[in-house]
């Protein structure tokens, strides 16, 4: 079979397509025939060297397929079975093995493509929005990088649940898809940056601060997003997109209006299988009753792996890209 291996840490070129020996499935394992899967930037942070990983690698977890077999002690799925998973072990390839306990059923009237987009950035939106900060009705969230694969997620489940978005974009054409998706107020932040971009949010709320800030961006944006908060406020940063935030001490936070800030990620989200169903179920559901729109910005055979990386680095991406092999 054909896979995606990184043999040394570098650009997008690293990421070459490679004959590998077909992988076997192990107790408790499934081996999935690959559908769609998922480009996060993790893996951008892994290819780059900047999350160390030991080489060679194949790159990649999230992906959505067929079960083609299942090791000794599965009883949950079967040869045939259409199922998705954060938790692939190298899922840039045609065949994955997926531990059986980590993989969810996709219902019928799921595509693959759509469960393969929705269950990294799905289930990040879902925990951003129900557990580390549960949005109410009538609150106020300030979402970055608004009409990304996350952002346009975010923006759906928080208005979903009454609450007003203010989101950030970099350019007119993301302005219209984040106001389409349901921001409220939109503010390109390519424009104004900083003490001027948390001003302008604060404008665009009455003059309040806003209850939560979700920041998946990282460096450019995480000295607005404290700026914009009202007291007692969250700021979540949940990603690196332009760079790790630098050192934080702790009596800003006091200073700033005694604000929490939290760097939470998925894998603390979803520890218990209970809880790994109920985030997964409860996106298929949404997908089902057109309560949540899934975006995929593009897609890309498996051979064309770097171009998804070069894609997804410069930030130019709305909703969500894809391999298929």
């Amino acid at each position: 079979m054909r896979a995606i291996v990184v043999s040394q840490t570098g650009g997008p070129e690293v990421l070459q397509l490679t004959d590998v020996n077909p992988p076997k499935p192990g107790p408790g394992e499934l081996l999935v025939e690959v559908g769609a899967v998922g480009v996060n930037f993790i893996e951008t942070y892994q290819r780059t060297g900047l999350y160390a990983t030991d080489l060679p690698f194949t790159p990649g977890a999230e992906v959505a397929g067929h079960v083609l077999e299942v090791g000794e002690g599965v009883t949950d799925f079967r040869p045939g079975d259409r199922v998705a998973t954060v938790n692939a072990r190298g899922s840039y390839a045609e065949q994955v093995i997926v531990p059986a306990d980590r993989a969810v059923a996709v219902p019928d009237n799921v595509d693959v493509q759509t469960a393969a987009a929705v269950m990294l950035q799905g289930m990040t939106a879902h925990y951003l929005t129900q557990s580390t900060y549960p949005i109410k009705a009538g609150e106020t969230a300030l979402v970055h990088a608004a009409a990304g694969g996350m952002g346009l997620l975010l923006t759906q489940l928080v208005k979903a649940a009454g609450g007003k978005v203010i989101g950030t974009v970099s350019s007119d054409a993301k302005a219209k898809l984040a106001a389409e998706a349901g921001a409220d107020e939109v503010i390109r932040y390519d424009q104004v940056a900083g003490e001027e971009l948390a001003a302008e949010v604060l404008r665009r709320n009455g003059g309040h601060g806003v209850h939560v800030a979700y920041d998946g961006v990282g460096k450019d944006t995480f000295e607005a997003s404290l700026g914009a908060l009202r007291a007692r406020g969250m700021l979540v940063s949940f990603g690196n997109a332009s760079g790790p935030v630098p050192p934080v001490a702790p009596l800003r936070l006091s200073q700033a209006g005694s604000l929490f800030l939290t760097r939470p990620t998925l894998v603390n989200y979803i520890v218990s299988r209970q809880e790994l169903e109920w985030r997964a179920s409860d996106l298929f559901r949404w997908i089902q009753d057109g309560t949540l729109t899934v975006r995929v910005g593009a897609t890309f055979p498996l051979g064309q792996a770097g171009e998804a990386h070069e894609e997804l680095e410069s930030r130019r991406t709305t909703g969500k890209l894809l391999l298929v092999p």
